[in-house]
């Protein structure tokens, strides 16, 4: 009986699938743009230079209080061709995502139906908040939290994902 225990153990545990986080290289996928109707291809996107990759729902308060920051990132990024890459996920008919992705005003790539992507990168809660180098390799991936939706956590957020993008465009221009 214990071998018979200890057999399935282990089959479960083989089986679920492991985060990707901070050194792995991000898996590819394919979707359609929420904005532009337009298909678009991971890593293809990226076009050698790094990203913020958000997977988000209408109904996320944490992905509300964060989209703010995403805003000002990609304002301040877009000269050195950083994108805000973001993907709906979970969202399990709550919310409009097109109009909600159109609504947000500042330019990002918005990926429909992007549940089976999330689950290749074992996105298990959201936000799920990554910046991936331009080759599709993760260089951040936040952690989970338990400081409340809000400002305050949407800044720390947003100062984490700074730093590392600083540090891989200094790490391009030093490489240049």
């Amino acid at each position: 009986m214990k071998h018979i225990l200890v057999a399935t153990l282990f089959a479960v545990l083989s089986t679920q699938s492991i985060a990707v986080t901070q050194g792995d290289v991000a898996p590819p996928w394919s979707g359609t743009d929420l904005i532009t109707g337009d298909s678009v291809d991971f890593p293809d996107v990226l076009g050698g230079k790094p990203a913020v990759v958000l997977f988000w729902a209408t109904w996320c308060p944490y992905c509300k209080a964060f989209m703010p920051r995403a805003a000002e990132i990609q304002a301040e990024y877009a000269d050195a061709g950083v994108q805000i890459i973001s993907l709906n996920h979970k969202e399990r008919g709550y919310g409009d995502a097109a109009a909600y992705a159109k609504s947000l005003g500042f330019p990002l790539v918005a990926i429909a139906d992007a549940d089976s992507i999330g689950d290749a990168w074992s996105i298990d809660f959201i936000p799920g908040l990554l910046v991936v180098d331009g080759e599709g390799n993760v260089a951040y991936r936040r952690r989970s939290t338990n400081l409340p939706a809000g400002s305050k956590v949407s800044q720390i957020w947003a100062s984490e994902v700074r730093a590392v993008l600083d540090d891989l465009l200094s790490s391009d221009a030093a490489g240049s």
